[in-house]
């Protein structure tokens, strides 16, 4: 995959970030992580080192807060921000391009995990039949009752099963979404996801 930063630019983009504000490392990876929209999270292995090679170069400031450090921009720091705008500007439609490119690839691996699901679904399905096949119709009336029966059991059962995913991702949704912002990414996630199931459902009952 492609690097998500190009040289040089995840460095300026640290500085953009605190120009907003003094920040923790932690706030800043989470800073970043929502600027993707969840689709990258820098780690601290990559995020630390460049903080402290800003803070050597005097563009950023630390304070110690207990066992946590405390980043922010310093004169120095926003006079090179400053002069480079025009560069920032460049910067926020890689990001932008970023996302759009880890989201098609996210979408992609949904569609491959689901087309592998549909096919065990149909092979399940194709094994059933020919089972039930198999069994003949020797007690064919006493087994179509037996049948009839386990149905309306497994009818009951797929139904319960629906209702209880539809309350678990409601809740998880509404929990995610009182702390933060449902992104683009999720949303159709949440799409591909279900059209997908939809279609392996629907091909399982022919």
């Amino acid at each position: 995959m492609p690097p998500v930063f190009a040289h040089g630019a995840l460095r300026l983009y640290l500085l953009a970030l605190l120009e907003t504000g003094p920040k923790h490392g932690y706030e800043l990876i989470k800073a970043l992580s929502e600027r993707f929209g969840g689709t990258y999270s820098p780690s601290a292995g990559t995020i630390y080192p460049r903080l402290g090679k800003l803070e050597e170069e005097g563009l950023v400031a630390t304070h110690t807060e207990g066992r946590r450090t405390r980043y922010s921009i310093t004169p120095a720091g926003l006079l090179e921000l400053n002069s480079r705008r025009d560069e920032l500007a460049g910067v926020e439609n890689d990001i932008s391009a970023s996302v759009r490119r880890l989201a098609d690839n996210l979408r992609q691996d949904i569609k491959d995990n689901m087309r592998g699901l549909r096919a065990d679904l149909a092979a399940t399905a194709e094994a059933a039949r020919s089972s039930a096949r198999a069994a003949g119709s020797t007690v064919a009336s006493l087994a179509g009752q037996r049948y009839s029966q386990e149905s309306d059991g497994r009818l009951r059962e797929a139904e319960m099963l629906v209702q209880a995913f539809r309350d678990d991702i409601r809740v998880e949704l509404r929990r995610h979404g009182g702390r933060h912002p449902i992104t683009p990414v999720t949303l159709e996630t949440v799409r591909t996801v279900l059209d997908q199931a939809r279609i392996s459902i629907r091909n399982s009952l022919d």
